[in-house]
């Protein structure tokens, strides 16, 4: 090999280089998974708090830029992660193409179509790449039924059942997570996991969508329940139901493993109310949420071990013509007429190393994303139908929404 040939080897296999917009909530979930795989460097970031940005360069001997700007023009940086707040990742996606830098964007996408849109064609004019993502579609248990559907051994998928009840929406919150119009709500926050799985699974092209919400709190004025019927363009329907008010916590169905794959303790949802109740105003609240994140008073990192079950979103169940499945933090349980038994998906050695994957084979094998922008609008776009619908029908006005966004769900084998 000549030293050119092993200098550009050498280029391909090194680290991704990241800038991070936001320390905040997501990120704080997306840590560890950036701090144990050696396939990812955190090298910048900005946030608005300066305990943060002293925290990042302390942690990770990085840059702390003063602005958005800084990160994206810094010319050590290759991609960056977008997890500022719903309403910017418009703004910094263009602001990182600009710059020619790559994007992950944190779901949702963004909070209107043509948002959405301004993207993707930010990212094509520039030659990026962007990807959306942590959502749940990414657990392996979801891309291991995604797989067993692609091998038609049990036939057709026919409908699909996703269910989810968790304490969201009384969890601490920024006033804006409590105003729909700037992206607060269980619907955006919430259905972007919920919809990118069953698109996946459903095949990806919905027809419409049929919803009811619920705004049941007038202290937490947005929406924090939905149930939704979609109807895809293959036949498949699907009904999603989410509860952010849950006294009932549904990760009773799922072996008692939380959302994050961690033991769930009981009472969780109700330690969470009294929590909340302890927040004398808004101010106090927002303050909660920020001192338990990255930089804040109360940030505990979390240890550095391997987890022992898959991330999930709740309880999901796909029903083929020759068999049904249930999707579990261990792997995919399959019911057909010879009995029960599990498809294995092992827990990742890294939380959340599935997302590296798809970066990876992006960035690296310039592999074509499997939530590239057109993916994750098509998601955004029944999570819009969602609020429409829900709008409508509280109003007396039936209302099935036609979609005209879709796109099919990519091959997994196609994709990586």
């Amino acid at each position: 090999m000549t030293p050119l040939a092993q200098t550009a080897s050498q280029l391909v296999q090194a680290p991704i280089a990241l800038g991070v917009l936001g320390l905040g909530r997501a990120f704080t979930l997306m840590l560890p998974t950036f701090a144990q795989d050696p396939r990812v460097r955190l090298v910048a970031a900005f946030d608005p708090r300066a305990s943060a940005r002293q925290l990042f360069v302390q942690e990770f001997s990085g840059v702390a830029h003063e602005s958005a700007q800084g990160v994206c023009a810094d010319p050590n940086v290759e991609w960056v992660y977008i997890a500022s707040p719903h309403q910017m990742h418009a703004e910094h996606v263009e602001l990182a193409a600009r710059y020619g830098k790559h994007a992950l964007v944190e779901k949702p996408m963004a909070l209107s179509l043509s948002d959405c849109t301004r993207m993707m064609e930010a990212a094509q004019a520039a030659g990026t790449y962007l990807i959306v993502g942590h959502s749940h579609s990414f657990n392996a248990p979801v891309l291991q039924a995604k797989r067993i559907i692609e091998r038609r051994t049990y036939g057709a998928v026919r409908m699909i059942h996703a269910m989810n009840f968790t304490d969201f929406l009384f969890r601490p919150r920024r006033p804006e997570e409590l105003d729909t119009s700037r992206g607060g709500g269980v619907v955006f926050s919430q259905a972007a996991h919920q919809i990118d799985v069953v698109r996946l699974l459903g095949g990806g092209k919905v027809a419409s969508v049929f919803a009811r919400t619920g705004k049941w709190d007038p202290t937490r004025p947005t929406e924090g329940a939905y149930t939704a019927l979609l109807n895809f363009e293959s036949g498949v329907v699907a009904n999603v139901t989410y509860n952010g008010y849950g006294f009932y916590d549904s990760d009773v169905l799922m072996g008692q493993v939380g959302e994050l794959a961690k033991p769930k303790p009981d009472g969780a949802h109700q330690a969470t109310r009294q929590r909340l109740a302890a927040a004398e105003d808004e101010q106090q609240e927002a303050l909660l949420k920020a001192e338990r994140n990255f930089g804040g008073a109360h940030y505990v990192p979390e240890p550095p071990l391997p987890p022992q079950a898959n991330q999930h979103f709740g309880p999901v169940i796909v029903s083929c013509d020759r068999a049904d499945f249930r999707l579990t933090p261990m792997g995919v349980e399959v019911h057909d007429a010879q009995g029960v038994w599990l498809e294995h998906a092992g827990p990742p050695s890294i939380p959340r190393q599935e997302v590296i994957d798809e970066l990876w084979a992006v960035a690296r094998q310039s592999a074509a994303p499997v939530h590239g922008g057109a993916w994750s609008r098509a998601t955004l776009e029944v999570c819009l139908a969602i609020l429409e619908s829900g709008q409508r029908n509280a109003r007396g006005d039936r209302a099935d929404i036609v979609l005209h966004h879709q796109m099919e769900a990519p091959l997994l084998h196609e994709a990586r």
